[in-house]
């Protein structure tokens, strides 16, 4: 009988030479072997303005921006954008 299994839920790309690349890190100690489900859309959609911003906001390639010297502008900065649309 095979042990409990706990699901989490990543989103990532699958590159061109077929490998899974995850948008953040597991929260899981390794090494350790896991079972893997993909799911993939019926047809091909576009991701909305929201997931688009919560994978690159998780993403270590920008983590960079994280650092103080990176922090150059305040509010007082520009002007409010109201969308008249």
């Amino acid at each position: 009988m095979e042990a409990p299994m706990t699901a989490i839920e990543m989103t990532g790309v699958v590159d061109e030479q077929h490998r899974l690349k995850l948008d953040q890190l597991l929260p899981i100690p390794g090494p350790t072997r896991v079972r893997v489900i993909i799911l993939l859309p019926s047809e091909p959609e576009d991701w909305n303005e929201s997931e688009w911003l919560r994978a690159a906001a998780s993403n270590p390639a920008f983590d960079f921006l994280k650092e103080p010297e990176e922090d150059i502008y305040t509010l007082a900065d520009g002007k409010p954008f109201y969308d008249q649309g």
